[in-house]
């Protein structure tokens, strides 16, 4: 494998000045420029990363870290990142936090250390621990420390949600929360709750209960078949979950428990993951613009410091055919 010091032989310079070419130093001259450019092609050569770094500090690459990348949102995300910044000549770097603050300040650390271009990071819990770094850091979907944030407008996603089930005439609801100390949960949470008591009055009154779990498949399916073996008079003709994976999880307790989604039970999601619309029956749920996101995140890392704002976008409703109408109940 030719190095940095055959290049320089092979077009007659110095190693410093094949040195400043990759570093894209304009203090070399055009016509030593283009020696070396033309040497490094016969010869094949490729630049290493690591040197490069030393050389002028940074390498194209930025970092991404997630709480868990088994998570079907988080890997859409993680590949609509890699895909927005292939389109600046940047790699990816994924690292997953396994839902640990400690975890996650070391991977940023780790990042930093090797001299990546930014650091995206979706944060374990409302508790990590902020790392400070003198590269972009940019918050995506949960809030990283004070970073700047990118994600949807989880209240107003809830609450498109809270009334298509209003509309359709539900008036006795479940909602399924995340984990009660994460801000997107509450958001989310807060969002439904807040459309449903607008939407309530004294001679149409709404039944709302919370329960709280995280947002995995088995978290839904649990409180599912909590809220579901009640009698039928007692339980809700409809379950809203803040994940479609809890969303999923319900579905599934519903089905072994003979109650039909949705003849008898209408269910929503959260997120519009790809399984949402692969389910049976497909389910109704919030698209957040993963596409929106990755373009926004990925602008941001490039963007001067002073012009790093938060950007919230908006999700859409997508209705499919797991809510409908409830059942009469004479």
């Amino acid at each position: 494998m030719p190095t940095i010091k055959d290049v320089a032989k092979k077009a007659s310079v110095s190693v410093g000045t094949v040195s400043r070419v990759l570093a894209d130093n304009d203090t070399v001259k055009e016509d030593l420029r283009k020696r070396v450019l033309s040497a490094m092609r016969e010869l094949n050569y490729k630049p290493n990363l690591a040197a490069r770094a030393l050389r002028t500090n940074s390498i194209d690459v930025v970092g991404l870290i997630v709480p868990d990348i088994t998570n079907p949102f988080f890997a859409q995300l993680a590949k609509n990142i890699e895909m927005e910044a292939a389109t600046r000549g940047q790699s990816v770097m994924l690292a997953n936090s396994h839902d640990d603050p400690d975890t996650e300040r070391t991977q940023v650390s780790a990042l930093h250390d090797r001299a990546v271009s930014g650091i995206f990071v979706v944060a374990a819990t409302d508790g990590s621990r902020p790392f400070t770094a003198d590269i972009p850091i940019v918050s995506l979907d949960r809030r990283y420390g004070s970073y700047p944030l990118v994600a949807t407008d989880q209240r107003d996603g809830s609450r498109k949600l809270a009334a298509h089930l209003h509309d359709l005439g539900h008036r006795k609801i479940a909602y399924i929360a995340g984990p009660e100390g994460m801000g997107v949960s509450r958001e989310r949470r807060d969002g439904f709750v807040e459309q449903i008591e607008k939407l309530t009055s004294d001679d149409d009154p709404v039944e709302l209960a919370i329960y709280h779990g995280d947002f995995s498949y088995d978290a839904g399916e649990a409180i599912g078949r909590l809220i579901l073996e009640s009698s039928p008079s007692e339980r809700p003709t409809a379950i809203a979950a803040a994940s479609d994976q809890q969303a999923i999880g319900v579905m599934r307790s519903a089905r072994d428990l003979r109650i039909n989604v949705p003849q008898d039970l209408s269910v929503t999601g959260f997120d519009d993951i790809a399984l949402a619309s692969l389910v049976v029956p497909r389910l109704t749920t919030l698209r957040q613009p993963i596409e929106d996101m990755a373009s926004g995140a990925v602008e941001r890392i490039f963007l001067p410091t002073e012009e790093q704002t938060d950007f919230a976008i908006r999700g859409s409703l997508v209705v499919r055919q797991s809510t409908a109408p409830p059942p009469s109940r004479d």
